[in-house]
C-alpha cells in the first residue's frame, strides 16, 4: 500500500511548485505536449516525477474552494476502456489557477510533475494553464468493478469512474468532522449476506486466522466518498459556516443504507486512502454535485417481536441531570458560537453543559423509549445521583416523569434502588423501568456488591410477574454495564490491549461475567423463577471470551438472530450490547429485534452537537439519542 515514504518526494514537488510562479509559462510551441498515461505510467509512481510537462485534457472535476486547490484532468475522448499503458487522468495542483477552470473545459496544462503523499499530480501556476477554444472529444466514465488492490486501483487513479455492483453504507462518523462515507462493497465471502463491515470478533475468536481473514476482507471492501473538500467542519470557525455535506435534518446517511451512483466519481488517493471524489465541492445536502442517492429504512419504532411480554435495553449516554453549571471546575466541548453543550472534564458530571442542552438530550431520549414498545427496559449510563448528594433515584425518576408526561399518562415506573448499596459506586449507574399495566416487580431489587466489578458498574436485578399473570409469568432480569475496552493499562497484565480485537480490560470483564452467572445463579432460588434475562452493555462483542462464559453458563444471545448490530466503532459494525437468557426463557421467546436509530446515524444529530454547524441538524426525535442501539426482546409467558 502507498504510504508516507513519499514524503520527501511530495516535499519536492511542493518546493517546484511554489517556485513556479517566477518562472516564465512554457508555451505549446516551447513544449510539445505529453500524454497523460506516459506520465502516470504503470507503478505506483509516475516516471516522469521532477520533469516539465505539457498535456492537453479535459477537466473531469474542479475545486476552487474546500481546501483541495487544483482540477483534474482526463485524455480526451477516454474512459471507454482501460489504456495499457497508465491512468487517462491526473490531478492539477493550482491554488491559483483553479478557479480558471470548469469542468468540462478543454485546456493545455504546462507544469512539474511529483508525487503528493502517492497522488501522482502536475503542479502548475495560474500562467500555466490555458482554456483551450477548440472542442475535444468528451470523457466517458469507465463503468467498472473497482478491484480491491493498490496495483488495480492504481490504473484508474484520478480518472472519472461509474462504478459498478452493490454497494452499502459502512460508516458515517467522519461525515460529522470531514465530510467523508465509507462505503462497502459487496458482501463478505466469508460471512453471506453481510453487507456491511463486520467487527471481525463479534464473529470469530480475537486473533484467529477467521479474524483476522475478515479484517482484511473489510479493508479491501472498503472505499471512502469524500465531499470534494479537505475541510474539517470541527476546526476553524469559518468551516462551521460551510453547511454539512451530504445530509440534512431530513436527510440522512445510515450505516446499512444501500448507496445507488447517480453521477460519475473521480478515483483518488488521499490521506494513506482510496477515496472517490464528486466532480465539484458538495456543500449541504441537496447540492447538484452528490454523486451518490442513499436508501432510507423506516424506523419509526421497533420491528415487531410477538409475545405477551417485551424486554429491552437502552444506552441513555450520559443521562445526567446534575449539569455542569451546578458544579465547580467543569470545562466543556462548546458550540461554534463558543456556547458550553456538554461537559468535557473537570467535575463529576458527564452529560449536558446546562438545563437547555439537557432538555435537548432528554427530548431524544424520551422519544425513543415512548416509540421502544418494552415492557421493561433496562438503562445504562444514568446519573447515579446519590453522588450528588440527592436521592439516588433522582435522575431516574427525573426521566419517568418526563416519559410520563410525553406519553400523556402514568405507564412508565422505575425500580426503586434496594436498601442495600455499595459503598463505592461510579458516577454512572444501571436502571430498570417498566410499564406498569405489563408488569410488576417482584420483592426488592438487589445490587451485586462484588470485587469485579470495582472498576466497571454493579449489575442491577429485579424479578417480574406479568399483571394478571401467576409465578409462571414470573421472570429475572440483570442490569448490566461491564467495564470498557478503552484506557488501555499498558502494564503488561492480563487487561493490556493483546492487539487481537477485544481491547483493554478483557480480563475484567471475564471476572465480571464469571461473578454475574453466579449472581443469576442465586437470584432463581431467592425470586422463584428460572427464567433469567441478562441484559445490558457488556462491552463484549458476540465471540469474545466475556460472552462466551456466559454461553457456557447456559445463556443464549437472543439478540443474536437479529440482522444487524448495535453498535458501530472505527468502521466495522458489531454487538456490544446484548440480552441473554436463560435456557428456560430462551424457549418462550418469540422475536428479537436490534433498532437501528443511534449507532447507524451520523453523530452530527445529537444533541451534543447541537449549533456546531451553520446546518441545524438537531431534532427532537429518537435518532441518535444515544452512540449504542436499543436490543428488544419478545417472549410469550403464560400462567400454565
Amino acid at each position: 500500500m502507498k504510504n508516507r515514504a513519499t514524503i520527501a518526494l511530495a516535499t519536492a514537488t511542493l518546493a517546484a511548485s511554489m517556485a513556479m510562479g517566477a518562472m516564465a509559462p512554457a508555451t505549446a510551441a516551447d513544449n510539445q505536449p505529453t500524454s497523460i498515461e506516459a506520465i502516470q505510467g504503470t507503478g505506483s509512481a509516475s516516471p516522469m516525477a521532477g520533469q516539465q510537462v505539457t498535456v492537453r485534457a479535459v477537466v473531469t472535476g474542479a475545486y476552487a474552494e474546500g481546501g483541495i486547490r487544483g482540477f483534474y484532468v482526463q485524455t480526451a475522448g477516454s474512459g471507454a476502456e482501460v489504456s495499457p499503458e497508465g491512468s487517462s487522468g491526473i490531478f492539477v495542483f493550482s491554488s491559483s489557477g483553479v478557479s480558471e477552470v470548469a469542468v468540462g473545459d478543454h485546456v493545455q496544462v504546462t507544469g512539474t510533475v511529483g508525487e503528493y503523499f502517492g497522488l501522482t499530480q502536475i503542479s502548475a501556476s495560474a500562467s500555466g494553464i490555458e482554456v483551450l477554444a477548440e472542442p475535444a472529444d468528451a470523457i466517458k466514465p469507465l463503468a467498472i468493478d473497482i478491484p480491491s488492490g493498490d496495483a488495480e486501483r492504481e490504473r484508474f487513479e484520478s480518472m472519472l469512474v461509474d462504478p459498478q455492483g452493490q454497494w452499502t453504507v459502512a460508516d458515517n462518523y467522519s461525515l460529522n468532522q470531514f465530510g467523508e462515507i465509507t462505503l462497502a462493497q459487496g458482501t463478505s465471502s466469508i460471512l453471506p449476506g453481510e453487507r456491511t463491515l463486520r467487527q471481525a470478533t463479534d464473529a470469530f475468536a480475537p486473533g484467529s486466522a477467521q479474524a483476522l481473514a475478515l479484517e482484511a476482507e473489510n479493508q479491501e471492501r472498503a472505499l471512502l466518498l469524500d465531499d470534494g473538500a479537505t475541510l474539517n467542519f470541527l476546526g476553524a470557525s469559518s468551516n462551521k459556516s460551510v453547511p454539512l455535506p451530504y445530509i440534512s435534518a431530513e436527510q440522512h446517511v445510515s450505516v446499512g443504507a444501500e448507496a445507488t451512483f447517480t453521477g460519475p466519481v473521480i478515483m483518488d488517493y488521499r490521506y494513506d486512502l482510496w477515496r472517490f471524489q464528486p466532480q465539484g465541492q458538495v456543500v449541504g445536502a441537496e447540492d447538484a454535485d452528490i454523486p451518490a442517492a442513499f436508501a432510507r429504512a423506516n424506523e419509526a419504532k421497533p420491528a415487531d417481536v410477538g409475545g405477551n411480554v417485551s424486554v429491552g435495553s437502552f444506552n441513555v449516554l450520559n443521562y445526567f441531570t446534575t449539569t455542569g453549571d451546578q458544579l465547580s471546575g467543569c470545562t466543556y466541548y462548546t458550540d461554534r458560537a463558543g456556547a458550553p453543550v456538554t461537559v468535557r472534564g473537570g467535575c463529576d458530571a458527564r452529560g449536558a453543559a446546562n438545563e437547555e442542552n439537557l432538555a435537548r438530550q432528554q427530548a431524544k431520549i424520551v422519544s425513543a423509549l415512548n416509540k421502544f414498545e418494552a415492557d421493561v427496559v433496562v438503562l445504562e449510563e444514568i446519573e447515579n445521583s446519590a453522588r450528588f448528594g440527592l436521592d439516588r433515584d433522582d435522575a431516574l425518576a427525573t426521566l419517568v416523569d418526563a416519559l410520563n408526561r410525553a406519553a400523556g399518562a402514568q405507564a412508565w415506573k422505575y425500580v426503586p434502588s434496594p436498601v442495600a448499596v455499595p459503598a463505592d459506586e461510579d458516577v454512572i449507574r444501571t436502571a430498570m423501568i417498566f410499564k406498569n399495566a405489563a408488569v410488576k416487580p417482584i420483592d426488592e431489587s438487589v445490587i451485586l456488591d462484588d470485587a469485579a466489578f470495582d472498576n466497571a458498574r454493579e449489575p442491577l436485578a429485579q424479578a417480574f410477574q406479568r399483571v394478571g399473570g401467576n409465578s409462571k409469568t414470573r421472570f429475572l432480569v440483570v442490569a448490566n454495564h461491564f467495564k470498557s475496552k478503552g484506557s488501555d493499562p499498558q502494564d503488561g497484565s492480563a487487561n493490556s490491549d493483546k492487539g487481537d480485537g477485544a481491547g483493554a480490560w478483557n480480563a475484567a470483564r471475564v471476572e465480571q461475567a464469571k461473578a454475574l452467572v453466579k449472581f443469576a445463579q442465586g437470584l432463581k432460588k431467592e425470586r422463584n423463577t428460572d427464567k433469567v434475562l441478562l441484559a445490558g452493555d457488556f462491552n463484549s462483542y458476540s465471540a469474545e471470551e466475556p460472552i462466551q462464559v456466559l454461553a457456557r453458563a447456559g445463556y443464549v444471545d437472543l439478540g443474536a438472530a437479529a440482522p444487524t448490530r448495535s453498535y458501530l466503532f472505527g468502521g466495522r459494525t458489531g454487538s456490544l450490547d446484548h440480552i441473554l437468557g436463560s435456557s428456560e426463557v430462551a424457549q418462550h421467546v418469540t422475536g428479537q429485534t436490534i433498532w437501528n436509530i443511534n449507532a447507524t446515524e451520523s453523530v452530527a444529530y445529537e444533541y451534543s452537537r447541537y449549533n456546531y454547524n451553520v446546518a441545524q441538524l438537531f431534532s427532537p426525535d429518537q435518532f441518535r439519542s444515544s452512540d449504542h442501539d436499543p436490543v428488544l426482546v419478545g417472549m410469550q409467558l403464560n400462567k400454565k
